[in-house]
């Protein structure tokens, strides 16, 4: 829509940077969630010192523990949640990936599901979103 007062040229260049201004506005939208889930990640990473104290609730500080009740690990993960979040990549069950692997998966896991996760133990270890 071109104004009495404005010219085909000026109305084209303000056509243009609206365009430039949108698509500025969807970048910076899109970049937004990516880069609060990168810091939230690191934010909310928990000392190993803690993740210790939850798989000794767990797992009596068993990292390597198959209990034979469908829990793996020192975080005691089911499989599901294992695959669910990345797990697999390391080893195909908990309880063969190492306690870094494990604590790994266990900052994903709490970073989503929150400390509710290990519903007891993360209270008697500190463990905090």
């Amino acid at each position: 829509m071109t104004f009495r007062n404005e010219t085909t040229t000026a109305t084209t260049a303000t056509k243009r940077r609206n365009r430039v201004r949108t698509a500025l506005m969807a970048g910076a939208v899109l970049a937004l969630p990516v880069a609060g889930l990168v810091t939230a990640n690191a934010a909310s990473a928990a000392p190993a010192t803690v993740w210790d104290k939850v798989a000794q609730c767990e797992a009596t500080g068993n990292w390597a523990v198959n209990s034979g009740n469908g829990f793996y690990g020192g975080l005691q993960f089911t499989s599901s949640t294992w695959a669910a979040f990345g797990g697999t990549a390391y080893a195909p069950q908990a309880h063969q990936a190492t306690k870094a692997q494990q604590i790994t998966i266990g900052e994903k896991v709490l970073a989503a599901q929150g400390p509710g996760a290990w519903p007891v133990c993360s209270v008697k270890a500190g463990l905090t979103k």
